[in-house]
């Protein structure tokens, strides 16, 4: 084996020791249950409902109408695979805080074009049981308005309309419970 080979071999462990011997954050460290709610990087105030062509299991929403009301925006797509497997720990929640003052809200947004059909969208719902309202968001306005990444992405907003807490992805489940139980007063 040359002398370069076994040097650039010695440099690549050197930078894997290196790198997994300094700390970093991660999304999966342990949180402190008893601090402050996490706020979102977007904004403090949780933006109106925008540029929304249709509405489903509900009227139109807005969020100055949700004041006094914790609510849970939930942006999905029925044809990713990670939306979908939030989709239980959503309704659960819908079913679980409902009548205690949570508001669900998804936000459907299209990632393909197919995802745009009003019919397709009614479809998703009807399979996965989602009963809370859902907003078509098809020209990402709404999602632009939150500045928002990724699907799905969790954003809770308390009773005087601020975000306060934020999750891109699948997981942090109990957190996400934890943060509207305590915002709607409820011991779980």
């Amino acid at each position: 084996m040359p002398l370069r080979h076994l040097l650039g071999a010695a440099a690549l462990i050197v930078s894997s020791l290196a790198a997994s011997a300094t700390p970093s954050v991660s999304a999966d460290a342990p949180r402190d249950l008893n601090a402050p709610f996490e706020v979102a990087a977007t904004q403090n105030s949780a933006p109106n409902f925008v540029g929304i062509t249709n509405w489903f299991n509900s009227a139109p929403l807005s969020m100055a109408n949700l004041r006094g009301k914790v609510v849970l925006v939930d942006f999905w797509t029925y044809g990713c695979v990670n939306c979908v497997n939030t989709l239980p720990h959503v309704t659960q929640l819908y079913a679980k805080y409902r009548d205690r003052g949570l508001v669900v809200v998804g936000v459907h947004t299209p990632e393909f074009p197919f995802e745009r059909s009003a019919a397709n969208v009614q479809a998703a719902l009807k399979r996965h049981g989602i009963t809370y309202p859902v907003a078509q968001d098809n020209d990402s306005q709404t999602w632009n308005a939150y500045g928002n990444q990724y699907w799905p992405s969790q954003y809770i907003v308390d009773q005087n309309g601020r975000i306060v807490f934020h999750h891109d992805g699948e997981g942090r489940y109990e957190e996400i419970d934890r943060v509207i139980g305590r915002l709607l007063n409820v011991n779980s």
